[in-house]
């Protein structure tokens, strides 16, 4: 099951160096790419504002 991040992102970074397939890239919010998601959820845990969610 691949993640989503929400608008709740506030590009913060704590979850970019837990991804460990590198699926997440930078923006204004951050983006997971859902063919490259394992859906290990290490991203979830790492997130301080709870902006990552089951896609």
């Amino acid at each position: 099951m691949a993640y989503k991040i929400t608008d709740s992102c506030v590009a913060c970074g704590s979850c970019i160096d837990e991804c460990p397939v590198g699926a997440i890239s930078e923006g204004d919010i951050y983006v997971i790419d859902a063919d490259a998601c394992v859906g290990c959820g290490t991203c979830v845990g790492a997130c301080p504002n709870e902006a990552i969610v089951e896609d």
